[in-house]
């Protein structure tokens, strides 16, 4: 309670000091905090980007193979060799 109340803010110098050092740990923990949400975001991008980029090559490489020259390009193509 005492964290809440007006008179907690007043203080003769002594709580001063506490106060302050509280705040800094404040500050240092939403900064790690806001460092691995970052870095959280980052590599999810990278991760669902790497994973969209082995989905369409994959998708290329289907698209290719049903994509053969027919036999008969083939025999016309070999035949004048």
């Amino acid at each position: 309670l005492r964290c809440c109340t007006a008179a907690s803010v007043v203080t003769d110098g002594g709580g001063e000091a506490a106060e302050e050092r509280s705040l800094y740990i404040m500050r240092v923990v939403q900064i790690a905090v806001m460092c691995v949400l970052a870095l959280t975001v980052a590599f999810g991008i990278f991760f669902l980007g790497c994973n969209l980029l082995i989905k369409s090559e994959g998708m290329i490489n289907f698209l290719v193979k049903d994509r053969r020259p027919s036999k008969e390009v083939e025999a016309v193509v070999v035949g004048p060799y």
